[in-house]
């Protein structure tokens, strides 16, 4: 069969890299998809993905409309040239570009409809099935849900193992006390009118955590001048086995909090999304794996840091919850696998029996 997959943030490239190489070893062609993201592209470059560069991503909303025009009539030119059969991916392109081909859609979108509502309302409707955890909180009858997240893609035991050497390369020793910080642009559609930490709080955060062990910052896009002598220097593929080992990870970012909930490392989060996805709420308040705060709520937020940084079995309590966690979820990437491949009688039989998908451990 022929494959698509649509890259438009820098954590598709982890959420799919897995199936993309299985689907390559089980005979299938698999092409895939970039925007101007250059993140994104760095992460293809490393795992040597090949792709088609699609141009540039656009900030405004206005922009962002005429430069969808602009994707879909690329992508469908792809997709006619290549005879794919399915495409997927957290994309509104392939949701588009399938009702004016012959190719089917998987989305798979791990946000509340009432958190992107754009994509919901331009993306959902045009898809042909919408795979979310079952957590999310969505409208569609196009929906199939299952027991994970999209950071168990490749951050579940089954897919991925820390590598220790990172610590090296970062100056670091196996016992060091360290912060991992990350801050985000919120440049997405979803992000108007949405704060995160100011510089203030960032101030005040980097100089209470300097005080307790090393800091690291990690940034989407450019690094404000004053902190770039915190600036994270590792190869970005190496990001999880130093997030893996760090004491905390602090930051306004979802994915990344919701990628350390599941290494099971302490995570707080910063922003006005707090309270609003729903997978990041069952990883606080089922799990117990982090927490969130509003931006009004800094204070509250250095106390909470405060109080974890006082306890002495910290990252052995994290340990035993992210088992509790993995004990109740699937291995995401082998359900994508079978899935896809599978697709539309996997749909079918999920519908039929949802409990099928445990099968996939």
């Amino acid at each position: 069969m022929n494959f698509i997959i649509d890259i438009a943030h820098p954590a598709h490239v982890h959420l799919f890299r897995n199936v993309y190489f299985l689907l390559k070893e089980k005979g299938h062609k698999v092409y895939v998809t970039v925007k101007n993201i250059p993140s994104a592209i760095e992460l293809l470059d490393i795992y040597n993905i090949p792709y088609f560069y699609l141009g540039n991503k656009k900030d405004s909303i206005i922009e962002k409309g005429f430069e969808q025009l602009s994707y879909n009539l690329k992508v469908f030119k792809i997709v006619k040239e290549n005879k794919i059969d399915i495409g997927f991916g957290s994309s509104i392109t392939l949701a588009h570009v399938s009702r004016i081909s012959k190719m089917k859609s998987i989305v798979f979108d791990d946000d509340d409809d009432a958190v992107e509502p754009l994509f919901a309302k331009y993306a959902h409707p045009f898809s042909n099935v919408v795979l979310s955890p079952d957590c999310a909180i969505r409208k569609t009858k196009k929906l199939v849900q299952y027991a994970g997240y999209h950071e168990l893609a490749y951050l579940h035991p089954n897919r991925f193992t820390p590598d220790e050497k990172v610590l090296a390369e970062a100056g670091l020793t196996k016992d060091a006390t360290y912060f991992l910080l990350r801050f985000n642009s919120f440049k997405a559609h979803h992000d108007i009118g949405v704060k995160g930490l100011s510089i203030e709080n960032k101030r005040q955060l980097i100089d209470y955590l300097g005080s307790k062990g090393k800091v690291f910052i990690t940034t989407e896009r450019n690094i404000d001048d004053e902190f770039k002598k915190y600036q994270l220097k590792i190869s970005p593929e190496k990001v999880h086995s130093f997030m893996y080992y760090a004491t905390m990870l602090v930051g306004d970012s979802q994915t990344m909090t919701s990628e350390a909930a599941v290494l099971g490392t302490p995570s707080i989060r910063c922003n006005s999304f707090v309270g609003k996805i729903s997978y990041l709420e069952e990883e606080e308040h089922k799990y117990g794996l982090t927490y969130g705060f509003l931006p009004d709520n800094y204070s509250q937020m250095q106390a909470k840091i405060e109080s974890l940084l006082s306890m002495n079995d910290l990252k052995q309590q994290w340990t035993e919850k992210r088992n509790v966690m993995l004990n109740d979820k699937i291995d995401v990437t082998a359900f994508q696998l079978w899935f896809i491949e599978n697709y539309p009688k996997s749909q079918q039989l999920i519908k039929k029996d949802p409990l099928y998908q445990f099968n996939f451990k």
